[in-house]
């Protein structure tokens, strides 16, 4: 019995040595697919979709083209052109009206943006006109723009800048009205004037803000494109859209929308880029 007991005594671990905790069980890892492979996954399958409609004539081609001869009428389009011009000629024209626009409307709605969000006199004023513009659609307002305007560069600039003041007029005014009082009273505590307190607290506190209405102002701005292009214009991307829908070119339609897309993709990649440069404490959330 003495030595069955030494063998369990010598069994047992020794209690002052604790005894080794278990491991834990290894996770395996799961890989999630990132967010631009989902979105090229979502573009691959829309496209095959559109080819199998296409190759299965469940439309007809002169409603749906098929891809490949959507590509062949884009060379098309870059080597020969469409109604007296070349792709490039349209999207020049085109991107000269939205950039000219976008200037003008920032000029203006910068200034009456901070102008409601600071002064009273300002808001009674200029706030019910902006309400009133907001929620029109420009062709609204498009034949009293020719009849204003003309028919020439002045009134397509004028209809773009139109529907791109609101959301730079509304950002601006959120933004202004957002900064801190603390930082204002703190300004003016160390003797900054009117003038400085806007310069040098206001603007840059609100400049993400504005950045956001001029990046929603760019995409209405393409949206109201091809409105501004039917008054008699003779270059353009609503322009070439819309001559080929009469005639029903269908594939030189679809690409002008894919083009239109490009570009409106392309602006707002460089707004986001200028918004990282400019105020990197406010992309962090935006992007």
């Amino acid at each position: 019995m003495s030595v069955i007991s030494d063998l369990k005594t010598s069994l047992e671990p020794d209690a002052g040595h604790a005894a080794p905790a278990a491991r834990p069980a290894r996770r395996r890892k799961t890989t999630t697919p990132s967010t631009i492979s989902l979105s090229l996954l979502t573009a691959v399958a829309l496209v095959g979709l559109w080819w199998a409609a296409s190759a299965l004539r469940l439309v007809s081609p002169v409603f749906l083209p098929s891809p490949v001869a959507v590509v062949i009428a884009f060379s098309s389009l870059l080597r020969v052109g469409f109604v007296d011009s070349t792709l490039l000629q349209h999207v020049s024209a085109s991107l000269a009206r939205v950039l000219a626009a976008l200037m003008v409307s920032a000029l203006i709605g910068v200034p009456v943006g901070i102008l409601i969000a600071t002064s009273r006199i300002g808001r009674g004023i200029l706030d019910p006109i902006v309400e009133f513009l907001r929620p029109l659609p420009p062709l609204a307002y498009l034949p009293l723009i020719i009849i204003w305007a003309g028919i020439g560069e002045a009134s397509k600039v004028t209809v773009i800048a139109l529907s791109m003041l609101p959301p730079i007029i509304l950002s601006t005014r959120a933004g202004v009205r957002a900064v801190p009082k603390d930082f204002i009273n703190a300004a003016r505590s160390f003797g900054a004037s009117r003038r400085q307190v806007l310069a040098s607290v206001i603007l840059p506190a609100s400049l993400p803000a504005i950045l956001t209405g001029i990046r929603i102002a760019l995409g209405t701005g393409w949206s109201t494109l091809v409105a501004a292009e039917l008054i008699a214009a003779s270059q353009g991307l609503g322009f070439m859209i819309q001559s080929a829908a009469q005639f029903l070119v269908t594939d030189v339609v679809i690409v002008g929308i894919f083009v239109i897309a490009a570009i409106a993709f392309l602006l707002e990649w460089v707004a986001r880029a200028l918004e990282r440069r400019f105020v990197p404490w406010a992309a962090t959330g935006s992007a």
